[in-house]
């Protein structure tokens, strides 16, 4: 074991390459210095401190290698937050602005020319994906793909709304019709897993909804913004969309501390959630849109298609280096087939390709979380000094930036990573005799959002099938945990999620019903007629978008 954790060592420091072993179209020849946000209108220069934006994949210059420098984006002030926020405040103008008072169509047309520059801007944002968070070419171009379609399907959703509500309803003598309205300012805060997609989940149906935004980069994945800066500024009326840079601790707070956040759509952790939501005054003003941790288990069934079952588990637990808030976080396997599936999963994990996000049929690439390595260590070590052991050859070898993954085995409830959801290349195993273990598992976990089981008998699965539903939002059957397609609806319970997110969801969720009535008299029928005749309202209106 010892000679294939030095192999492993010496495999994984040679990936790392030295500048003229990139190719020549991945190349960031010279750092991007992000000096601008985008605040009521225009790309206004910042003069304050910045913050080095430094890549997880490290270029060799001799012995020594060192993260390769990307670029460096604004450390904005508190102040500075704060003025984006009163820009986007005054953009909505207690629901009197520009944009909140536009029609849903006039709407359609100004996403829809961001969407074209959006697309303009493919290579340099999926060159970004890679060089920021260390995404594989093939993942970073199916993000951008998922993102454009995520703007398409949730425009054409729109349309199908706007065409429901865009008919009067007459019940019990009174004449009415219900359109959805805006809610305010959202300020939008995706994952740096997804930096890209996830934010435009929440930014895209908030926006087209007739909010306003100040949008906040992730930690990770902050330059990737940068070329779209112009098109939200040329696509929008002023104010409408506000970036804020700058260290979350220092900018996030205070917005919503001012009690003037309308909505806060957030991807990332329970923990700071909680914290931003309890430092807004007015709770039950705050409307919450919150994608947040996950524990996803697999359970695997003695009838398992075992082929079937280690290709999705693979998948499930590995894609993207586990770094996904669907991706499968604990197995738990019938005993009598433990020793073959522990077999299939070592041989697909030696199968899997390491290397760096340009390389092909890449699988496992540079961590951007600089403490993440070790704290996959820590997790490992865990379990190693409570029982379990690494089945793979070199699993949890680590240098530097990058952890080549770990099968451990047997995981018990006495290790940390039977409960914490690691969030990285290290695949728990479970075994279990008994259906009830897994399922008490699910029930007493504090996460709530998928489940994947495997297996043929059509009563067990049924019975894993009741038994989970009131437990988790999704359960997937002989295939491994996702979030697409985007129209299935994407939730949680527990510390999981709060509201539901997919196309036609998202649109409901950042906007309200609204409904103007009548009496059914000769009068008032001929005022509403007056108003959707003439087209004096964009609100009362029976036009709808084809």
């Amino acid at each position: 074991m010892g000679e294939s954790i030095l192999l492993r060592e010496q495999s994984i420091t040679a990936l790392f390459p030295e500048d003229e072993q990139i190719p020549e179209q991945y190349r960031i020849n010279v750092p991007i210095r992000q000096n601008l946000y985008l605040i009521d209108g225009e790309l206004r220069r910042w003069d304050g401190p910045m913050q080095q934006v430094l890549s997880p994949v490290r270029i060799k210059a001799g012995p020594l290698s060192a993260n390769k420098l990307v670029g460096e984006a604004p450390l904005l002030t508190e102040k500075a937050a704060l003025e984006t926020l009163e820009v986007a405040v005054k953009a909505y103008a207690n629901g009197r602005g520009v944009w909140p008072t536009m029609s849903v169509g006039e709407r359609i047309r100004c996403v829809q020319n961001f969407t074209r520059s959006l697309l303009e801007k493919r290579p340099e944002i999926v060159k970004l994906l890679m060089w920021e968070i260390g995404k594989s070419l093939r993942e970073a171009e199916l993000e951008f793909a998922r993102a454009a379609a995520y703007i398409r399907d949730t425009l054409e959703a729109l349309k199908e709304l706007d065409r429901v509500s865009s008919r009067f309803v007459i019940q019990q003598g009174i004449i009415g019709q219900i359109r959805r309205a805006p809610l305010g300012v959202v300020l939008c805060m995706g994952p740096y897993n997804f930096p890209l997609y996830e934010t435009f989940t929440t930014l895209i149906p908030a926006l087209v909804m007739g909010n306003t935004i100040l949008l906040k980069p992730p930690k990770f994945g902050i330059l990737l913004f940068q070329p779209l800066l112009e098109a939200f500024r040329d696509s929008f009326p002023a104010g409408v969309v506000n970036t804020v840079y700058g260290d979350g601790e220092t900018v996030v707070p205070p917005l919503m501390a001012s009690g003037q956040v309308d909505v806060l759509g957030f991807i990332g952790t329970h923990r700071v959630a909680d914290a931003l939501r309890a430092a807004h005054p007015r709770p039950h003003r705050l409307r919450c849109v919150l994608g947040l941790d996950a524990k996803n288990p697999a359970i695997v069934m003695p009838d398992a298609d075992l082929d079937l079952a280690v290709a999705e588990c693979l998948q499930g637990a590995l894609a993207y280096n586990g770094q996904r808030c669907t991706a499968l976080k604990i197995l738990f396997v019938h005993r009598s087939i433990i020793d073959d599936f522990l077999k299939r999963m070592t041989d697909g994990i030696e199968a899997l390709k390491c290397g760096m996000p340009w390389d092909e049929g890449v699988n496992i690439t540079p961590l951007p979380e600089p403490e993440k390595p070790a704290y996959l260590e820590d997790l490992v070590q865990d379990a190693l000094s409570l029982g379990a052991r690494v089945r793979n050859p070199g699993g949890g070898v680590s240098c530097d930036s990058f952890f080549y993954p770990a099968l451990l085995y047997p995981v018990t409830p006495s290790m940390r990573v039977y409960h914490e959801e690691q969030f990285g290349p290290v695949v728990p195993v479970v075994p279990f005799d008994d259906i009830t273990e897994p399922i008490d598992y699910v029930v007493a976990s504090n996460y709530g959002q998928q489940a994947s089981v495997f297996g043929q008998d059509t009563d067990q699965l049924a019975q894993l099938v009741d038994a989970l539903v009131n437990q988790v939002c999704r359960i997937n059957i002989n295939s491994q945990c996702q979030r697409s397609p985007d129209s299935f609806p994407f939730n949680g319970r527990k510390n999981s999620a709060d509201g539901t997110q997919s196309v036609a969801d998202a649109l409901r969720i950042f906007s309200i019903r609204i409904v103007v009535a009548a009496r059914e008299t000769e009068a008032n029928r001929e005022i509403i007629t007056s108003i959707v005749k003439e087209r004096k309202s964009h609100f009362l209106s029976t036009d709808y978008m084809l």
